[in-house]
């Protein structure tokens, strides 16, 4: 493991430095198993028929705007707990319906991130330590989708199916499985051209690969949902996207609440602008305005058309992955714009402001080095270096209109450092 320079008395005795380095230990050392997968009310802790969860930092309802908002109220029709979308602004006004952030409750949010009591979810144990994670599933192929703020009768139809068909088959899957370790495939996807956030074709083919005995077991009693399930897991590649987020969810949280230290372990966005967690301030979120995209646009859409809905799909950055491995997926500059030597050269300037390379997580092109891995509020501070991300641009009539790289606001990091210095006097 390289350590970048830094540190200093952390206000207990030990020096700021050290604590990161017993950060990033528990950051790398995370196990994430998938054992499971079930609907969120039977496994999520606190989550009720009336919640509804969200990205990023929780707000007032009155706060949620654009296609944050249409999210929520759609997820609300979905579980029939309003009959239109102005009972449930109505529902959510009064309390009766309650919205709350996703990381609170253990989940991770793409994008709107919306979970409601239905939903099927990923259920990942890591087994290096006592914590589980959990995110709900990909809802298919077509951009129209509630996570981007659309909620219509296609897409109730295209939850349903997940609710239907892909849960229970993958579900019953992974429980013959006895449990598939998903360290082993990120590790190996990002030899094979993956970064496992805006690319994850790799992961999701071997993901179905682990599958495959149960899955033939499975179709001597139900082809049609096997075949359907196959289909669905392996027909754009993007499937193994919520498995990567809900592993480094539960790799993230176990590094999460190390005294001390000032590596971050989560970052999100919501509705109203960005926001990060760090390892030593407890629970709470330092805020800031909305980051900064460089995108590429699917044809016929324009940068004016460019809106925030949220976003927690890059705690993959947060553990080393995504931004902080572009170097392993020269294929993204078809789809996000750029070029490989760009991808290089961004992926080379964050080893500046992390803690560490990771042991796992390694890059071909820069000889298996390992990815830059723990951010470290001060190096951001100090670098002038802002950490990017691979994200998925929604736009303001809902939908995703492309993709690109975002570079997180330097005001959540100078926030995060007074906040510090408070906590650790002696700086």
């Amino acid at each position: 493991m390289a350590t970048g320079n830094g540190g200093g008395d952390d206000g207990g005795g030990g020096t700021r430095e050290a604590a990161n380095r017993a950060a990033f230990e528990r950051l790398s050392g995370a196990d994430p198993v998938l054992v499971d997968v079930q609907s969120a009310i039977d496994v999520v802790p606190g989550m009720a028929r009336e919640t509804i969860l969200t990205s990023g930092p929780p707000m007032a309802w009155g706060d949620y705007v654009g296609g944050q908002r249409d999210a929520v109220i759609g997820a609300a029709l979905f579980e029939g707990l309003a009959k239109t979308p102005e009972e449930a602004d109505a529902k959510f006004a009064s309390g009766d319906l309650k919205v709350d952030g996703c990381h609170d409750y253990k989940c991770i949010g793409s994008l709107a991130g919306v979970y409601s009591a239905s939903m099927p979810v990923f259920v990942v144990d890591n087994r290096a330590g006592d914590n589980r994670a959990f995110c709900n599933m990909y809802e298919g192929t077509n951009p129209r989708r509630l996570n981007y703020g659309v909620y219509d009768e296609g897409v109730k139809e295209r939850l349903d199916f997940v609710n239907d068909v892909i849960a229970p088959v993958v579900g019953e899957a992974v429980r013959r499985t006895g449990g598939i370790a998903l360290k082993p495939i990120m590790k190996r996807a990002l030899h094979m051209g993956d970064e496992l956030h805006s690319r994850s074709t790799a992961a999701s083919l071997l993901f179905t690969r682990e599958l495959f005995p149960a899955l033939i077991d499975l179709a001597t009693t139900d082809r049609d949902g096997v075949d359907r399930t196959l289909t669905a897991l392996t027909e754009d590649h993007y499937f193994f996207l919520r498995l990567s987020m809900a592993a480094a969810k539960a790799t993230a949280d176990h590094a999460h609440g190390v005294e001390g230290s000032s590596m971050v372990t989560a970052m999100a966005f919501n509705c109203q602008g960005f926001a990060i967690r760090v390892s030593g301030l407890g629970g709470e979120w330092f805020t800031g305005p909305h980051a900064d995209v460089q995108a590429k646009l699917f044809d016929g859409h324009t940068e004016d058309e460019i809106a925030w809905m949220g976003g927690e799909s890059i705690i993959a950055e947060t553990i080393g992955l995504g931004g902080f491995a572009q170097a392993c997926a020269f294929p993204l500059q078809k789809y996000q714009g750029g070029s490989a030597q760009a991808m290089v050269a961004r992926n080379e300037e964050l080893y500046a402001i992390t803690v560490g390379e990771n042991p796992d997580y390694h890059i071909p092109y820069l000889g298996y080095r390992g990815t830059p891995t723990g951010i470290d509020i001060f190096r951001v501070i100090e670098t002038g270096i802002m950490p990017a991300m691979d994200i998925g641009v929604a736009g303001k009539d809902g939908g995703q209109i492309g993709a690109g790289v975002v570079r997180a606001p330097l005001p959540c990091f100078t926030a995060a450092a007074e906040a510090y210095r408070a906590r650790y006097p002696g700086q």
